[in-house]
């Protein structure tokens, strides 16, 4: 196995007013989080979120440390947050085997020692998407199974963005320090998410967009409310949004997505909403 890790800097919104398209997708695009046998990563200035992506093939594949964030070992200052994205896999902490399907969880605490990612069938390899924030206490290990996320439909199909919120990682469902984490699926004739789109000053965001079918796209619009940009994105790749950035997106078809969330405000509906109309 082998592990990689992107840095990626911090913006300011009256800088990312010129950037042409290249540039734009240079520093909040991410092309590609999954490669066999390897975990990839991407670290991003902005709240310190690393994100990444493990697919275990023919071997286990750890958690390894990285010298960007200089500790013995991954979760020594950090907390994570693991999501099956595809096929059935586990993940053991510490020697404890946590089983998971599509649509499981996992918080993984600071202080975890060893995380290794496994296939249950390596003709079905599992594939995982996480997301890590730094940590200023320890809390325990917890599966978040179909029995435990919390679920809210949203939107209607008038204004074409019903979709169904999966809330995984959460205070209201396991302790957890300033990651938070859910999974969003966009119904069949739909394609807004997070419409209306809205700010938090309080944390930054990242969206990683699977289940897009072949030869379809999701646009996903960034940048202040009044001076909007957009990334045209293929299936599995994720994109960072700093805090001054809104977030939404429209697909060719319909699609889902992982938000992961840091910063030092915990509740999940703080935020600062802005109607169409409103947009430019």
């Amino acid at each position: 196995m082998k592990t990689t890790i992107e840095e990626r800097w911090g913006t300011h919104p009256n800088d990312v007013k010129r950037y042409d398209t290249a540039q734009l997708r240079k520093e909040f695009l991410v092309e590609k989080l999954f490669e066999a046998d390897d975990v990839i990563m991407v670290y991003t200035h902005n709240d310190r979120l690393i994100i990444g992506g493990a697919l275990p093939v023919k071997e286990g594949l750890k958690l390894e440390t990285v010298d960007l964030i200089r500790s013995e070992y991954f979760c020594e200052r950090r907390e994570v947050g693991i999501v099956c994205i595809e096929s059935e896999g586990i993940v053991s902490v510490d020697g404890k085997d946590f089983v998971m399907a599509y649509k499981d969880a996992l918080y993984v605490g600071r202080g975890s020692k060893e995380v290794v990612f496994k296939s249950k069938d390596s003709a079905k390899p599992a594939k995982f998407y996480f997301a890590s924030s730094p940590a200023h206490t320890a809390y325990p290990t917890v599966a978040i199974d179909k029995n435990m996320r919390r679920t809210r439909e949203l939107g209607v199909k008038a204004l074409s963005n019903e979709r169904t919120l999966n809330q995984l990682i959460l205070s209201e469902i396991a302790p957890c320090c300033q990651l938070q984490m859910g999974l969003t699926e966009i119904k069949e004739g739909s394609v807004w998410n997070t419409m209306p789109p809205h700010t938090h000053s309080r944390r930054m965001e990242a969206y990683f967009y699977f289940k897009i079918p072949e030869q379809q796209a999701v646009c996903h619009f960034m940048g202040q409310p009044q001076e909007t940009r957009h990334i045209f994105m293929a299936n599995e790749q994720a994109v960072i949004s700093p805090s001054w950035s809104i977030h939404s997106a429209a697909g060719t078809s319909n699609y889902t997505f992982i938000w992961a969330m840091c910063g030092e405000n915990l509740n999940y509906d703080d935020m600062d909403t802005f109607t169409a109309d409103k947009l430019r």
